[in-house]
């Protein structure tokens, strides 16, 4: 890399609703940031590439760093979907920038909640990223998409509920203020199962927001499905290893709503997210450009 060169760094998080980007340097930090729609490569690879790209793109803009020549950039990509070293791999393949990291967004969603500090983090959107951060080593549990996986994200949430309008419109239970008026809305029992056939974990999220605020009205239904997530969180910390006073951040657009569901042992020691997914896979873009 030409010395006389800032350290241009790039960092993105890709999620199924949609990536952001930060671009900048290694001695001025961010500098610019953009979003763009869906980044989980597991879900649609070319769509995430192209967004992901788009964001960057739109990122090195903001921060005034667009005329950097692509060579010359080092960077970060924490994206949902990326299991293995196989989708790693061809994602840092398909960009162009000079030195590619890649890593799921748990990794980079554990370092942006917790900097370099020991403790545990339940961060929940789409989808679930529940983990424990020891010595910058991370150790993770679930997570491994929706159509196994991710128990209490926002897109569980949302399946779940249009499982108990299903059962509460064929007589099998009773409806609650929440499932009627989310039948209603969406055309009836037909119309969920419409949508159910080809909606992907991102539209199943949307009913996360007004399933969290019936519950927090006191919704029963609403607060039974909360309930039901918390138990699985609660069951995944303890196998990661979590001890009473152990730190506990809650980060994502859901995460931070589960508290109230929580044992108290869990949450003697919540502590607000130290940063963004964003700002983990840049503070990994830094170390990227730094390594020999």
């Amino acid at each position: 890399m030409n010395t006389l060169t800032p350290n241009v760094i790039v960092a993105a998080d890709g999620g199924g609703s949609g990536c952001r980007a930060a671009a900048g340097t290694v001695e001025q930090g961010i500098l610019g940031q953009a979003s763009a729609g869906p980044g989980n490569v597991h879900n649609d690879f070319e769509t995430a590439v192209s967004n992901l790209a788009a964001a960057i793109g739109q990122a090195l803009d903001h921060a005034g760093l667009g005329n950097t020549p692509l060579d010359q950039i080092t960077a970060h990509l924490g994206v949902a979907g990326a299991h293995s070293q196989v989708e790693e791999q061809a994602l840092s393949n398909a960009l162009p920038y000079g030195r590619v990291t890649v890593s799921g967004d748990r990794a980079t969603s554990v370092r942006g909640a917790l900097g370099t500090a020991d403790g545990f983090v339940v961060a929940l959107g789409t989808g679930t990223i529940v983990a424990r951060q020891q010595n910058l080593q991370m150790t993770t549990v679930g997570g491994w998409g929706f159509d196994l996986s991710d128990q209490a994200s926002g897109a569980w949430l949302g399946r779940r509920l249009l499982e108990e309008i299903v059962l509460a419109e064929d007589g099998l239970r009773e409806h609650s203020d929440l499932s009627r008026t989310v039948s209603a809305a969406n055309g009836g029992l037909m119309g969920l199962v419409q949508f159910s056939s080809v909606a992907p974990p991102s539209q199943f999220a949307k009913f996360a927001r007004e399933l969290i605020t019936a519950a927090s009205a006191g919704d029963p239904l609403g607060q039974a499905l909360m309930a039901e997530g918390a138990v699985y969180l609660e069951t995944a910390l303890t196998k990661l290893g979590f001890q009473s006073g152990d730190i506990l951040a809650l980060a994502g657009g859901v995460g931070p709503h589960y508290a109230p569901y929580l044992p108290a042992a869990l949450c003697g020691n919540i502590q607000p997210p130290k940063g963004s997914a964003l700002e983990g896979a840049f503070a990994m873009a830094a170390m990227a450009a730094q390594a020999p």
